[in-house]
């Protein structure tokens, strides 16, 4: 679990993804024929046909790992020296009192603060004032230094992230923006199964940016690349927790892979739903069905590319998503990996 807590603790804005691009073009040096940065900064890895497609026209294959995390980027000083925040993706704003944050500036110096929303502590607030949500625009981030202190070294447009440990919980892993850094996880592996292996595809893994504000990273390469197969990997809700009805489930922590039937962005490629679950009866990986009600994954970019292709979404199960304490199972995670490299190896 080394590898997913140095992914999960980096910080990656959208748009400000490069800690944790450079992180994982470390790890993936020598196991891509080719390793590239395109100007949106997505890293694309890829893989030859190495098996009976090598030397033919072999079906190109996307894998889309998105790198961004949900954040903020800085919008303004104020005369008392806390900064005020643009929030870039889906907060739940009861989640986000007493954070600690990184403000990442351009001298590469890191300054942490502390994220409230302005009011009154509990000591002497009404009942009326208790029950209150917060706006995004309430909130603040003090860290300690004056307006004269900061100018100069923060700036409108600085990212700003959550800060949180990454930790164990005997099978369970929890910590920030396993949406989607367990893709990412799952992206190295796969290459180093390839690395190992021969492939009929032309395999492209692809750690894509600024996914939560957009799937912008996707549609780009997605468009370059123009694969006959798509296949994003990202997390999903795993509500199996008090309080959710039973109707309202989508997936069950340590049950396996989620393959997706549908999201409100994509409805999966018939054939490669059929595929998968076959490949994961055919090789007892544990696994399980997804219908999404509402959120979307870049396989709503990998399907609409040029003229289309077939796309799906392989998904981890995780509890508390859009929180500091997103929680995988780690035989989940292992079965994404078995799950790809069945597919793309056999």
């Amino acid at each position: 679990m080394d590898l997913l807590k140095t992914l999960s603790e980096l910080p990656g804005a959208p748009g400000r993804e490069e800690k944790v691009r450079d992180f994982i073009k470390s790890k993936v040096d020598g196991l891509a024929d080719e390793v590239r940065v395109d100007a949106m900064g997505n890293l694309i890895c890829r893989v030859k046909p190495s098996g009976d497609g090598e030397g033919t026209d072999a079906q190109k294959v996307m894998l889309a790992c998105h790198m961004d995390e949900i954040a903020f980027y800085v919008r303004k000083i104020d005369d008392d020296g806390f900064i005020r925040l643009q929030h870039l993706g889906g907060f739940d704003n009861r989640n986000l009192f007493a954070r600690r944050v990184r403000i990442q500036t351009r001298d590469g110096e890191e300054i942490i603060g502390n994220l409230n929303p302005g009011g009154k502590p509990i000591h002497i607030s009404d009942a009326e004032e208790r029950k209150k949500i917060p706006k995004m625009h309430e909130f603040f981030v003090d860290t300690g230094l004056s307006k004269e202190e900061l100018e100069g070294r923060v700036r409108p447009g600085d990212p700003v992230t959550l800060v949180a440990e990454f930790i164990e919980m005997g099978n369970l892993a929890s910590g920030k923006c396993l949406d989607n850094r367990v893709a990412c996880w799952v992206g190295i592996r796969v290459l180093e199964q390839l690395a190992d292996a021969k492939t009929d595809y032309d395999v492209y893994v692809v750690f894509t940016v600024q996914e939560e504000i957009g799937i912008r990273g996707a549609t780009t390469s997605s468009y370059e690349i123009d694969p006959d197969i798509g296949i994003a990997i990202d997390t999903t809700l795993a509500v199996d927790t008090p309080g959710v009805p039973d109707e309202h489930e989508i997936t069950n922590l340590g049950d396996g892979v989620a393959i997706k039937i549908m999201d409100s962005y994509t409805v999966s490629h018939k054939e490669l739903v059929d595929e998968f679950i076959e490949l994961a009866e055919a090789n007892e990986i544990n696994h399980q069905y997804e219908i999404l009600p509402l959120g979307g994954t870049d396989a709503a970019a990998l399907q609409r590319a040029r003229s289309g292709s077939k796309a799906i979404t392989l998904s981890v199960p995780t509890r508390y998503i859009h929180t500091i304490t997103e929680t995988i199972h780690k035989d989940d995670l292992k079965a994404t990996v078995e799950l790809l490299t069945a597919y793309l190896t056999t």
